[in-house]
């Protein structure tokens, strides 16, 4: 006799695994884009406006923390104003709109501050929101959230994956054939493309999470609210395109919120209750540690996408044997590739982990993680031992990738996960905008170390580029270890945080 299945509940329509999957697969196109816009703007920047290393590096390290920033105010929009789930879909056009912008050719630097400045509105609204839907799929079962948000992590890095590899291409093709610099705007013009893609298929699965969301979810539209929403989108998108212009607006405003961030969580541990108190209080050592980790991560997109620019050879061959190649902006694939290639190997250990009670905690994982980065750096700080002529092998490139994006997975890839297990769900939205209001500092930052290696315009030799750039790699491998030490010393105190936060559960 077959075992029948039995009927799902009224209560519950859809499987959490089938409601993960709808914001799964909205996320993967939202990356799409993200991405496929980060792998050409610093070279955009640099070989089509014609901007200096150090104030392309800054302009998109700003951009990034606006990008970043924005969210602090999308989650409490999803919490309180519009709709967890509505808020995710209307991000999602805006998105498009900023890419669809970016495609218009134009070398009118106004015009890509504007562009940009309508991205950071999209993701204000779409980011918070959309983690905040898988939050409340999984709400209440640690062991399942942290599988759940590494398989999450997974979906941004097929997206990411594809479209990292696909925008160079497209933009050195369309230029090779049409000429006039064109293949830029064609490139990002397939990013709005995608989120495009995304929006039909989130409309074609939306009754899948239906039933998800925050309380004005469940009430209509109201009309009144959503246009007071969009008219304060119009007046951020504007405000981020000066701040992106006056470089000394940009830092004024992130340092700023750097102070608002720590009075914020200060604030809220200090008025909440005492059975929500000790969960703040890990979550704000926790967050701390992303905001060292982002430093590194921003990385990727500055620094290290110009050394692939200027000293690596983008022919990948095996004992002399020529196998493909690569130009300098498809290697930021290389993270997303590694991070599909472990993420399935990490979530079946965390899940093993903890159905066996043996189960690392959060902070363990991001000792761990801090370790795979500084090994990471070390990688590409020894490419000059490597070298002929300045530039040094692909491989190199592949090894240091894939040390840094393990260290990714368990620092970043869980970052979401410790927001929803220490963090109390009416608060759920707001601090899922506050952890990315410590991403978007530290993405700044980041950008601040990455000009160490800025190269002068008049300096073209890769001989004289390549010590430039091992340097500070060397001296992020030693910053790394330096995290390393720092999250075990407080191993201690986020054992015994989390110990209280779970005996008030």
């Amino acid at each position: 006799m077959k075992n029948e299945i039995p009927p799902l509940s009224p209560a519950l329509p859809y499987t959490q695994t089938r409601s993960f999957l709808t914001v799964a697969l909205i996320e993967l196109w939202e990356r799409f884009g993200y991405y496929g816009m980060q792998a050409l703007i610093v070279y955009y920047m640099v070989q089509r406006l014609g901007f200096e290393d150090s104030r392309a590096n800054m302009v998109w390290s700003a951009a990034a923390a606006l990008i970043y920033v924005a969210p602090a105010i999308g989650g409490w929009i999803g919490d309180k104003v519009l709709g967890t789930r509505r808020s995710t879909y209307i991000g999602a056009v805006i998105l498009a709109l900023g890419y669809a912008l970016m495609a218009v050719p134009s070398e009118n630097t106004w015009f890509m501050f504007g562009a940009l400045g309508v991205v950071v509105v999209g993701n204000g609204l779409f980011k918070p929101n959309a983690g905040n839907l898988v939050r409340k799929i999984y709400e209440g079962d640690d062991s399942k959230i942290d599988s759940a948000f590494t398989l999450y992590y997974m979906a941004v890095n097929v997206g990411s994956t594809v479209s990292m590899l696909a925008t160079p291409w497209i933009k050195d093709a369309v230029n090779a054939a049409y000429g006039n610099q064109l293949g830029w705007h064609a490139a990002f013009a397939v990013c709005a493309i995608g989120l495009v893609v995304g929006l039909l298929n989130v409309m074609l699965m939306r009754a899948t999470i239906a039933h998800i969301g925050s309380i004005p979810d469940e009430r209509p539209v109201d009309a009144g609210k959503l246009l007071a929403v969009l008219a304060g989108g119009v007046v951020l998108a504007a405000a981020a395109a000066v701040i992106l212009e006056y470089q000394s607006l940009a830092r004024a405003f992130v340092y700023a919120a750097g102070v608002v961030l720590l009075g914020i969580f200060i604030h809220l541990i200090r008025k909440s209750a005492p059975s929500e108190r000790a969960g703040l209080s890990a979550a704000l050592v926790l967050t701390a540690q992303i905001v060292f980790f982002f430093i590194f991560y921003q990385q990727m997109s500055t620094s290290l996408s110009l050394f692939a620019l200027r000293n690596v050879d983008l022919d990948f061959s095996v004992f002399g044997a020529h196998l493909w190649t690569w130009s300098p902006a498809q290697f930021q694939a290389l993270n997303a590739i590694w991070i599909m290639v472990l993420s399935p190997v990490l979530a079946w250990a965390y899940s093993a982990a903890g159905r066996s009670g043996k189960d690392l905690s959060i902070a363990a994982k991001f000792a761990l993680g801090f370790f795979s980065v500084a090994l990471g750096f070390f990688a590409y700080g020894v490419a000059g031992a490597f070298a002929v002529n300045g530039l040094t092998s692909s491989w190199i490139m592949i090894i240091g990738y894939g040390l840094y994006s393990l260290g990714e997975l368990l620092v970043s890839g869980l970052g979401l996960a410790m927001i929803a297990r220490y963090v109390p769900a009416s608060m759920g939205g707001f601090m899922m905008g506050a952890y990315y209001v410590a991403v978007g500092i530290s993405q700044y930052l980041g950008g601040v170390v990455a000009n160490l290696a800025s190269v002068p315009s008049d300096v073209t030799d890769p001989v004289q580029t390549l010590p430039i750039y091992t340097s500070l790699f060397n001296k992020l491998g030693i910053g790394a270890l330096a995290c390393t030490v720092l999250a075990l010393a407080v191993l201690p105190l986020v054992k015994r945080l989390t110990a209280a936060h779970h005996a008030h559960q």
